[in-house]
């Protein structure tokens, strides 16, 4: 039995058919499972996610910041010192990064977890309305003991909608970098 001219210009046209759909992916993958240039990067974190998870409400039933993590999301920035230049700085990053989030800052409050003494309040009414200030010695303590071992002192902690303590980032961090977690974050979450 042979095959006649028909036949064999079909089965041709079937090949060249196949080969223009199925090539692509077949130099794709192989690009990609042998480490080309090509391969997708990994999403990195700026920020360290805070493992395991705690949860305010269970942890520090009586804090004062349960009313404001109900339905927002809260960048808190604890500092039990008085607020000098490098505390300021640090409300000014957080003020920024907020702003940044554009329609989504809405879905953010920040809060400034203070010590005994009361911060400067002229301050702060002029250079950040909105901030909420508060003072919890206990759930300052709480925070400085999740905090990474390995990140310093003087950073931002993130809170979820249901009082869990996300995401700690550094102070020295880009604002952008802090974005760029956050607005992850909000992507994914179906809360707040």
């Amino acid at each position: 039995m042979s095959m006649g001219a028909g036949q064999r210009r079909s089965r041709l046209q079937l090949l060249f058919i196949a080969l223009v759909f199925l090539g692509p992916l077949a130099v794709a993958a192989w690009l990609y499972y042998q480490g080309g240039s090509l391969a997708p990067a990994g999403r990195t974190n700026h920020g360290v996610l805070l493992e395991p998870i705690v949860n305010l409400a269970a942890e520090a039933p009586d804090s004062p910041i349960a009313d404001h993590y109900a339905g927002a999301w809260v960048l808190v920035y604890s500092n039990t010192a008085g607020c000098n230049d490098s505390c300021r700085n640090a409300l000014y990053k957080s003020r920024q990064a907020r702003r940044m989030l554009g329609k989504e800052m809405n879905r953010v409050q920040r809060v400034f977890l203070h010590g005994e003494s009361p911060p400067d309040t002229v301050f702060l009414a002029e250079e950040h309305p909105g901030l909420i200030t508060t003072e919890d010695g206990r759930l300052n303590g709480l925070l400085e003991n999740k905090r990474p071992a390995d990140f310093p002192a003087g950073g931002y902690f993130l809170i979820d909608p249901l009082g869990n303590l996300v995401m700690y980032f550094r102070p020295d961090l880009d604002p952008a970098d802090m974005v760029d977690d956050i607005k992850h974050l909000l992507r994914l979450s179906r809360i707040g």
